[in-house]
């Protein structure tokens, strides 16, 4: 199986760890494209984003797929690197960086807006709050796809009120359907086990965000034995949104502390 891995090494590498980014539910490496990979490039950092299975650009299939087949393909995107990487993870990536470092040893991980090591049962509350019919469809069609069938369900679950129209829709156009597999371990077949991780992790969240909300932002961090950082006025894309520099910029400085 072929995997789509876009990679990116800066003119002037300042870094001595690579970086590999992983995204999130319905997006591929792509969204890590649109603006990290470039600025993290341009930092120092020799950089890579993976499409999962059946994402993207990626071979394989979506459907069937649970949370380990995921992570089997981050490890294998992680090999292609000259060293280990520090890994990224947005959404559904953040809780596949968090299954990786139970057994996979990283120099750090960082955590954007992610999907909480006790599952989704709370997000899932959300969105049926939001679209009782949305919730119905992805049971009984037994897929993901409805989550994001609109650019308005698009909106309201990654974007701001004021994020561009044309913006939307170009992103919308790009997002896959989802694995309904993979999202039943994420209500409780296979869960994170925080005990199990031992590498440092820098824990984001975004003010505005619909699905990931702060309460459960923060009880990640807890769960990691750190402290959540929140960034004001933008939505859960936060690598997409109109103030992702400030995330990055926030990213950059904390791996560099590191020594990374």
């Amino acid at each position: 199986m072929k995997l789509e891995i876009i990679a990116r090494k800066p003119a002037n590498q300042k870094h001595k760890t690579p970086l590999l980014f992983v995204h999130g539910m319905w997006h591929g490496a792509w969204c890590w494209d649109e603006f990290f990979l470039p600025f993290f490039a341009k930092a120092g950092w020799h950089v890579a984003a993976v499409s999962l299975r059946g994402h993207a650009g990626s071979g394989g299939k979506i459907q069937g797929s649970g949370i380990m087949d995921y992570v089997r393909d981050v490890e294998a995107a992680a090999k292609t690197l000259p060293t280990p990487p520090a890994l990224i993870g947005h959404s559904m990536g953040g809780f596949i960086v968090q299954k990786f470092l139970e057994r996979n040893p990283a120099p750090a991980g960082v955590l954007l807006a992610s999907n909480p090591p006790y599952g989704l049962w709370h997000p899932t509350w959300l969105v049926f709050k939001h679209s009782p019919l949305t919730l119905l469809k992805v049971m009984t069609q037994l897929r993901l796809a409805p989550v994001v069938e609109t650019p308005e369900h698009t909106r309201w679950a990654f974007f701001s009120e004021d994020f561009p129209q044309d913006q939307l829709l170009k992103y919308h156009a790009k997002l896959n359907d989802e694995s309904f597999r993979m999202y039943m371990d994420l209500l409780g077949l296979n869960l994170a086990h925080p005990k199990k991780v031992k590498t440092p992790l820098l824990v984001l969240g975004a003010e505005k965000d619909t699905v990931i909300p702060l309460v459960d932002v923060h009880k990640t961090a807890r769960a990691y034995n750190t402290a959540a950082e929140i960034f004001p006025d933008m939505a859960h894309d936060m690598m997409l949104e109109q103030g992702w520099r400030s995330v990055a910029e926030r990213i950059d400085k904390w791996l560099g502390e590191k020594g990374l």
